[in-house]
């Protein structure tokens, strides 16, 4: 077995007993079991168990990010913040790790929550450059509003979607219809709150930019990823 493949089945496992479990009852010997592989196996990736499931964690996030630049590439409409939106709840419905991180769901996550703040800060801080600098060309192709701070606008982006992920976790078996139809009202509640239109030919014309701009995140992620495999 490649050591690439081999990596994934450790981190698929991990997974699976993180969202089960919790981040407290994970052990190594358990993850080494549900791999298939020994413990020391796990320990030839990854120092140890906190390191393993902040991979989890990032492992998570970039499977999101690929996702959405296929969509994207798939259809530049995708590049819309609704659109985008859109895409990124639908993740987060299906990805239990996503759901965890974006509700800060502590018996889940325990400490990682914390911990994968500190050490992807600058991920974070690149997902932020590249969210604005996104809205930014948008804002040149009359596809944004103009009338107000970018900043201004990135935060209401984000405090959209952050209420829309938590109540998905608050309200649970009581949310209205179905999830399809929770993610339409999220994207048309920030297609109101920022786009001007949809015109296909400005469209296709920041198309590129865009997706530049989200493959740098790809790009520094897989990095991340790989650079927390030991040698």
């Amino acid at each position: 077995m490649q050591q690439a493949e081999r990596g994934e089945r450790i981190l698929e496992a991990a997974g699976e007993l993180l969202v089960a479990w919790g981040y407290r009852r994970v052990t190594i010997d358990e993850i080494a079991r549900r791999a298939e592989v020994g413990k020391g196996t796990v320990y030839l990736h990854w120092k140890t168990k906190d390191s393993l499931l902040l991979a989890v964690v990032l492992n998570a996030k970039w499977h999101s990010h690929r996702r959405q630049l296929e969509r994207m590439r798939a259809d530049p409409l995708n590049i819309l913040p609704s659109r985008m939106m859109l895409g990124f709840h639908q993740d987060f419905l299906r990805t239990p790790v996503l759901r965890a991180l974006h509700t800060s769901d502590s018996d889940i996550l325990g400490r990682l929550n914390d911990a994968a703040k500190k050490e992807f800060a600058e991920l974070m801080e690149l997902g932020d450059q590249v969210t604005i600098r996104t809205l930014e060309v948008l804002r040149e192709h009359g596809l944004v509003r103009t009338d107000d701070d970018v900043r201004h606008q990135y935060y209401a982006l984000m405090a959209i979607a952050t209420g829309f992920f938590m109540t998905e976790a608050l309200m649970f078996e009581r949310a209205p219809d179905t999830p399809e139809a929770r993610g339409g009202i999220l994207a048309e509640t920030v297609r109101r709150a920022l786009e001007t239109s949809a015109d296909h030919p400005a469209v296709t014309a920041a198309a590129p930019e865009v997706i530049a701009l989200f493959e740098q995140i790809e790009q520094r992620t897989e990095q991340e990823l790989r650079r927390q495999l030991r040698d």
